[in-house]
């Protein structure tokens, strides 16, 4: 548990950086935050959208490589194999 946890927070702290990174090679500005009060939302939406997409992947090959470590370390998978087939 204390182990996922940290891997997380470093997941978030690692998509934070890509979403900088990756706002400001199209934009050479600081990405917009629903903070900011005057803001296009057309541009709101355009950042949120690409930051969430990258969380989701960092978090998701983070999760996978973490659960191949563990298998890895103790022998066993923890969770499925495979998805379900419906």
């Amino acid at each position: 548990m204390p182990v996922s946890i940290l891997v997380g927070v470093l997941a978030g702290q690692l998509s934070k950086k890509l979403f900088d990174f990756a706002w400001t090679a199209v934009k050479d500005e600081e990405a917009p935050r629903p903070k900011h009060r005057e803001l296009p939302y057309v541009e709101l939406v355009v950042a949120l959208l690409i930051e969430g997409a990258i969380a989701r992947l960092v978090r998701g090959f983070v999760d996978h490589g973490t659960r191949h470590g563990w298998a890895r370390l103790t022998g066993e998978w923890p969770g499925e194999e495979r998805p379900e087939n419906d």
